[in-house]
C-alpha cells in the first residue's frame, strides 16, 4: 500500500557538485585540465546519535541515508522516519525518527567493514534473516539482457567524464527506472533502495525488477539486492565465492562479466530465457 503523504519523511534536496576540475600532467609532459569525482564525507546522525560516516559522491544524499537505514535493517518502515536533513556545509545528515530505533546500541555494536570501494560498513550479522527472504519467479530473456547492457552503454554518466565511480541501475522490463553513481557500489545500491521506498507500491516491489551494477557481486551486494526483493542481478564485473554461495542459497540469478554480448551466469540459470544464437550471431 502507498503511504499517505503526511506519513512520508520530510527530505531536504541537498545538492553538490559531482566533479571537480583539476590540473594534471599527461604522458607528453603537458599540463591538462580534467574532471575527477568530488568524493565527500557524510556523517549520519540518528536522533542526535552519531551512527556512521559514508564517503559519497553526494548525488542523492537523502536517498542514500534512507536506503542505508533500510538495508541495515535499522528501520523497518518508511513511516518510522520523520525527516532527513542534509547539510553539506558541515557534511552531516540528521535523521529524526518518530519513536527512536529499538535497541540501537545493541544492534550497532558489531560492525563489519565490507569490501566495497571507500570501505562501507554494515551492522550485525550479514547473514541474519536470509532464510526469511522469498524471491519471486521472475525470468530474464537473453535478448532483454542485451538490451539492458546496451542501455547502460548509452547512459550518460560521471564515469564517462571523470572515471573512478561505480554505477548502479534498476530496470523494469526494458525501462531503466533509475541510474545512480557513487564512489562505492554499496552507496549506489543503498541510494536506489531509498528511492524505491519512496515510490508507489508497484515500484517498491522488486520481484519483477533487474538490478545492474558495474561493481563486483560481493555477499553484501547480493544480500542487499535480495532485501530489495530483486531476483536478478547483473554485473560488469565478477562475483566472490561468498556472494555466489548466498545467491545460490536464495535462488537469485547472478550474472557477471556482462559486457556487450558476453556474460557468465553464476547461479539460477533457470531464470534466463536462453537464446544462444544471439551471442553466436554477434561473434560471427
Amino acid at each position: 500500500m502507498n503511504l499517505p503523504a503526511f506519513h512520508l519523511p520530510r527530505l531536504t534536496r541537498a545538492t553538490a557538485a559531482l566533479t571537480e576540475r583539476v590540473w594534471v600532467t599527461d604522458e607528453h609532459g603537458q599540463a591538462v585540465e580534467v574532471s575527477v569525482p568530488a568524493e565527500r564525507a557524510l556523517t549520519v546522525y540518528v536522533d542526535k546519535r552519531e551512527l556512521v560516516t559514508l564517503m559519497t559522491l553526494g548525488a542523492h544524499p537523502e536517498w542514500l541515508v534512507l536506503g542505508y537505514l533500510r538495508n541495515q535493517r535499522l528501520v523497518g518502515a518508511l513511516a518510522d522516519i520523520e525527516s532527513i536533513t542534509v547539510d553539506w556545509d558541515v557534511g552531516a545528515a540528521a535523521v529524526r525518527t518518530r519513536a527512536g530505533i529499538d535497541r540501537i546500541d545493541e544492534r550497532t555494536a558489531q560492525r563489519v567493514v565490507t569490501t566495497g570501494c571507500g570501505q562501507g560498513s554494515v551492522f550485525g550479522d550479514l547473514m541474519a534473516d536470509l532464510d526469511q527472504i522469498r524471491l519471486g519467479d521472475a525470468t530474464l530473456t537473453q535478448a532483454r539482457l542485451y538490451g539492458l547492457l546496451n542501455a547502460i552503454r548509452l547512459q550518460e554518466s560521471t564515469y564517462k567524464s571523470a572515471g573512478s565511480v561505480h554505477g548502479c541501475a534498476l530496470f523494469a522490463g526494458e525501462r531503466m527506472l533509475i541510474f545512480v553513481e557513487d564512489v562505492g557500489r554499496h552507496n549506489a545500491i543503498d541510494t536506489i533502495a531509498g528511492w524505491m521506498w519512496l515510490q508507489d507500491a508497484a515500484t517498491q516491489a522488486g520481484g519483477d525488477k533487474v538490478f545492474y551494477t558495474t561493481g563486483r557481486l560481493t555477499s553484501e551486494m547480493v544480500i542487499k539486492s535480495a532485501q530489495m526483493g530483486v531476483p536478478i542481478v547483473v554485473s560488469r564485473s565478477g562475483i566472490t565465492h561468498m556472494g555466489l554461495q548466498v545467491a545460490r542459497t536464495l535462488g537469485l540469478c547472478a550474472i557477471g562479466r556482462a559486457v556487450n554480448r558476453r556474460f557468465l551466469c553464476f547461479s539460477a540459470p533457470e531464470r534466463i530465457g536462453w537464446a544462444p544464437d544471439l551471442a553466436c550471431a554477434a561473434a560471427g
